[in-house]
C-alpha cells in the first residue's frame, strides 16, 4: 500500500508541500491521509484535499487517527523539536522544514530518538538535491581545482516592510520565551549557508567542524534579527568559508557559491542549477533536481538508497545558527546610509553600494569590517574548539 502522508502546518510555505504531495497522491505514490494547522486550511486548488482525509488542529490528535507512515513539518522553527519527538514516538518517518532544530543540544535530542525509534528524518535544504551541486561535487572531488583554498557565497535579495509583517514570528529574535531567529542567514538564505558547507565537507573529505565562527550581523529596520550579514567559518580542516548576504540589496544576485581553488574557480548559481566549471566560456544550466520527499520514500523502500539531506549533514548549519543564537543584536545601519522606494506595505529599503561590499567580501575571503564600509563594526567571534577543549578538560 501506498504510504500513508500527514502535512503539519498546512498554510504559508505549507501550500507548497501541500502540492508536491498532491502530485505524489494523484500518481498513487503516497496517500494523503491528513493536514493540520492552528488556522483553517486554506484553499490550494493545485492541491486540492481528498474527502477522507482528516483536517485539524491538533497533531497529536491527527498521529492517533490517522497513523501516517510520513510527516511533513512545516511549523516555524521553535515549535520544530517537540513536535519531531511526537511524530516519532508515533512511528512515523520525517521531513522537515529548515532549520531543523536551534541548537546543537536540540539537535543531539532529535538524533538520540531518531536511534531510539530508528526513524529516518530528511531535513528541507531542498537545493541539496541539485544535480548542479553534484556536478561541482564531483569537480571538486576529483581535483579539477586543484587545492581548494577558500568557499564564498553571495547573495542580494530584498524584502518590503509588508515581508516582516508576514506572522507574529516574523523578524523575530524570540516568541514566547522560545528561540525563532527569522534572520537572513537562518531563514530566507539558509540554503547559501548550507550550499557552502556542503562544498567544504567535500573539499576536506569529511564533515565539516567549525573551529572559530566570526559573525557580523546588521538591520535596516527596527527588528530583531539580522537582515544584512557577513559570516566567515573556519573548519578544523579544510578551507575557510565566507558569506555575504543581505535582503536589503540593490542588483539582484540570486545566490552564488563561489569555489577557489589553485587551479581554478567555480561559480553554482544555487536557486538557478546554473553551473561555471574552469575551462567553461560561461555558466550552463544544470538541469535536474531530486525531491526530498520522494528521496525519503525511496530510502524507505530501499535503505540503501542515501537521503539527500538528513539531520547529521545540517549538524555544522546548526552549530553556525548557535552562535547566531548568542551573538548581540545586530547593528542597525544608519538611515542616512539607506535609499527608500515604494509606500506601506511594499516600502523597500536599500543599503547605499551593499552589493559592491558583498562582493569584494565574496571575492577575498573577508569579512564587512575588513574592508572600507563605513556602517561595518567588529565580528562577534566564538572559538569552538576552545570551547570543546574546555568541555573536554571540564
Amino acid at each position: 500500500m501506498a504510504p500513508r502522508v500527514a502535512l503539519i502546518g498546512a498554510n504559508g510555505h505549507g501550500r507548497w508541500h501541500r502540492r508536491v504531495i498532491a502530485g505524489l497522491h494523484a500518481t498513487g505514490r503516497v496517500r494523503l491521509v491528513a493536514l493540520v494547522d492552528l488556522h483553517p486550511v486554506e484553499d490550494e486548488p493545485e492541491a486540492p484535499v481528498p474527502a477522507d482525509a482528516l483536517v485539524g488542529t491538533d497533531h497529536r490528535a491527527m498521529l492517533a487517527q490517522a497513523r501516517p507512515d510520513v510527516v511533513v513539518l512545516c511549523t516555524p522553527p521553535h515549535t520544530h523539536l517537540p513536535i519531531a519527538l511526537d511524530v516519532l514516538a508515533a512511528g512515523a518517518d520525517l521531513l522537515m522544514e529548515k532549520p531543523p532544530v536551534l541548537s546543537m543540544a536540540e539537535h543531539d535530542t532529535l538524533a538520540g530518538a531518531l536511534a531510539a525509534t530508528g526513524r529516518a528524518c530528511q531535513v528541507g535544504f531542498q537545493a541539496l538535491g541539485s544535480a548542479a551541486l553534484a556536478e561541482l561535487a564531483q569537480a571538486v572531488a576529483a581535483g579539477r581545482l586543484g587545492t581548494v583554498t577558500g568557499i564564498a557565497t553571495v547573495a542580494s535579495w530584498q524584502r518590503s516592510d509588508g515581508y516582516y509583517a508576514r506572522s507574529p514570528w516574523a523578524g523575530r529574535r524570540s516568541l514566547d520565551g522560545r528561540p525563532v531567529l527569522d534572520g537572513a542567514l537562518v531563514n530566507p538564505l539558509a540554503h547559501a549557508v548550507m550550499q557552502s558547507l556542503a562544498v567544504a565537507e567535500v573539499a576536506a573529505g569529511a564533515p565539516v567542524a567549525p573551529a572559530r565562527i566570526e559573525l557580523e550581523r546588521y538591520r535596516v529596520r527596527p527588528i530583531e534579527v539580522d537582515d544584512t550579514a557577513a559570516l566567515r567559518v573556519v573548519p578544523t580542516a579544510g578551507p575557510p568559508i565566507v558569506v555575504a548576504v543581505t535582503l536589503a540589496g540593490e542588483d539582484f544576485v540570486p545566490g552564488e557559491v563561489i569555489v577557489t581553488g589553485t587551479a581554478g574557480r567555480a561559480v553554482l548559481e544555487y536557486p538557478t542549477d546554473r553551473l561555471l566549471l574552469p575551462g567553461d566560456a560561461e555558466p550552463r544550466t544544470v538541469a535536474g533536481r531530486r525531491g526530498l520527499l520522494e528521496n525519503l520514500l525511496d530510502h524507505r523502500a530501499d535503505p540503501r538508497v542515501p537521503l539527500i539531506a538528513p539531520l547529521a549533514r545540517t549538524a555544522p548549519f546548526t552549530a553556525v545558527l548557535e552562535v547566531v543564537a548568542g551573538a548581540p543584536e545586530p547593528t542597525r545601519i544608519d538611515p542616512e546610509l539607506l535609499v527608500g522606494t515604494g509606500d506601506g506595505a511594499d516600502r523597500v529599503l536599500t543599503i547605499r553600494g551593499v552589493n559592491a561590499a558583498l562582493r569584494a567580501c565574496a571575492g577575498g575571503g573577508r569579512l564587512l569590517s575588513e574592508l572600507a564600509v563605513p556602517w561595518a563594526v567588529a565580528p562577534h567571534v566564538v572559538d569552538l574548539d576552545a570551547r570543546r577543549g574546555a568541555a573536554r578538560d571540564g
